[in-house]
């Protein structure tokens, strides 16, 4: 089976692993950390599932609906984190963390 019919998720997948990383990273340069430890564990979760679900729809295997649902739902925990925040890498994390859920509930 070709990945192409995946073009769209992998791509969401992919921008949100960028995302989240960036994210994560700007946090822990925040002045107050303490505030922002779900961010950063929702983040680095949600990098490494999307990476994953890129990686599976790449290879077309048969677990891609099961790993795009869990993805989906890591995706929107995530984004609901972020937006919790005014950092403009929270809310930019945000908006890739929905697009992937979105990306993934179709393949789900």
């Amino acid at each position: 089976m070709s990945h192409t019919q995946y073009e769209t998720c992998i791509k969401a997948c992919n921008e949100c692993v960028t995302a989240c990383e960036h994210c994560l990273s700007a946090c822990l340069l925040e002045d107050d950390i303490k505030i922002m430890v779900r961010c950063i564990e929702l983040d680095q979760d949600c990098a490494d599932i999307c990476n994953l679900a890129a990686r599976f729809m790449a290879r077309g295997s048969k677990y891609i609906a099961k790993i795009c649902d869990l993805c989906a739902q890591v995706c929107q925990e995530c984004g609901d984190e972020c937006n919790k925040h005014t950092m403009e890498h929270c809310q930019q994390c945000a908006q890739a963390c929905y697009r992937c859920a979105d990306e993934c509930r179709k393949m789900a």
